[in-house]
């Protein structure tokens, strides 16, 4: 047996494994990092936060990213030369974070990499009929795993398209494990620059789970702060949507996107939901609007959008407590719009069920890449095809 080999079964026969998740999302601000103490596999997973810490991106990093994110023409030299460069920034990151936390890589034993989202494609929004479901993620397994030591999973997205999803969202099979609970109807909301959520029914099996997309997050609100409010890459506790007022016509013309009438479930991106999206509503209109006021329409718009996609599942009757994670969370204007859309709802964190809201993300490509190496097929029903158990391609650091 080659010594790898041996290696990746000496962990996977462990009885607990220490796991680094890695996220960075569509926001573009910066990687989440979470070290995991996880043990058991499957239903008897039980995960530990031992440290957690977000390092942004510079100013540096986003100049060269931008220019190939969500973008349908951009430089093929540009995406070949930064898939690598993307992994060896994140390492020196990882290092940063060890450093602070007096942490040895050999005290690691995997690394869960989501990398960074240039490009996400789901059949509905790509007209030819040769092509499926895609997703493209940057940041090379392998030279973050030799430039770590550490042996490291990476790439999920693809195994979830090619079993017959859209690559998105992957949290359903962590959100079961970690958060299901005997007698509560639980959502799990997660607004990131895309909201998605899990629906999770009390009690119930794997087969009886749901997860969606509903539209954008905060993806819209921040690229509008970033073009119209010098200095500003989002809007802090949403002081500038406070400012402004919801144009009804407006909000109208966004939410009469076909996306909006498409079945759940489904995914979406920044390559829908972007500057240009805003401004095709605006111009349908024919009126100018001041800044603030489109702002406090694009906060509106969100909370509108995931309501339509938890009604598409829910209907107002049904009782269910929803668990929020992600930086929308911290817009109270966000927030004051989804209490007023849903008054006989409880709204709280994931703070609650004991999961580090801002850590979330992370923690749940940790617990994947624990059932890659550690855990066993689940039926899932008949969402099984779309929602595999194992994800993840393995790169070893020598």
């Amino acid at each position: 047996m080659h010594p790898n080999i041996e290696q990746l079964y000496a962990i996977a026969s462990k009885q607990q494994r220490t796991i680094l998740g890695l996220m960075s999302g569509t926001s573009m601000d910066g990687l989440d990092i979470a070290l995991c103490q996880i043990s058991g596999a499957g239903v008897t997973t039980q995960v530990q936060l031992l440290h957690f810490i977000t390092i942004a991106y510079t100013p540096s990093f986003k100049e060269k990213l931008v220019p190939i994110f969500s973008k349908q023409t951009v430089s093929l030299e540009q995406v070949c030369v930064m898939h690598p460069w993307i992994a060896l920034e994140h390492a020196k990151m990882i290092q940063e974070a060890f450093k602070l936390w007096n942490v040895n890589h050999h005290q690691v034993d995997l690394i869960a990499s989501h990398g960074q989202t240039i490009y996400h494609a789901p059949k509905s929004l790509h007209p030819n009929d040769d092509f499926g479901n895609a997703t493209m993620q940057i940041g090379d397994g392998d030279h973050l795993a030799v430039a770590t030591g550490i042996i490291t999973l990476s790439d999920f997205r693809q195994k979830h398209i090619a079993a017959g999803g859209e690559g998105a969202p992957l949290s359903l099979y962590g959100d079961y494990l970690l958060c299901t609970s005997p007698t509560e109807n639980r959502v799990l909301l997660n607004i990131g620059g895309i909201s998605n959520f899990t629906y999770l029914p009390a009690g119930c099996k794997i087969s009886e789970t749901f997860s969606s997309d509903t539209g954008p997050g905060n993806t819209l609100m921040d690229q509008y702060v970033r073009k119209f409010f010098e200095g500003k890459s989002y809007d802090e506790n949403g002081a500038i949507a406070q400012k402004g007022k919801v144009d009804t016509d407006l909000l109208q013309a966004l939410l009469s996107h076909s996306f909006f009438s498409f079945k759940l479930p489904k995914t979406i991106g920044p390559e829908l939901f972007n500057l240009e999206f805003i401004i095709a509503a605006q111009m349908a209109l024919g009126k100018t609007m001041l800044e603030e006021d489109v702002l406090a329409t694009l906060n509106r718009f969100t909370a509108e959008t995931i309501v339509k996609g938890l009604r598409a599942k829910l209907s107002e009757s049904d009782t269910y407590t929803i668990y929020i994670s992600g930086g929308g969370m911290h817009n109270p204007v966000l927030m004051g719009h989804l209490r007023e859309l849903l008054p006989h709802t409880s709204i709280q964190t994931s703070a609650e069920i004991g999961i580090l809201p801002d850590a979330k993300e992370a923690i749940l490509f940790a617990l994947l890449a624990n059932e890659a190496v550690a855990g066993s097929a689940m039926d899932a029903g008949p969402q099984a095809t779309k929602q595999p158990t194992t994800m993840g391609k393995i790169s070893f650091p020598n």
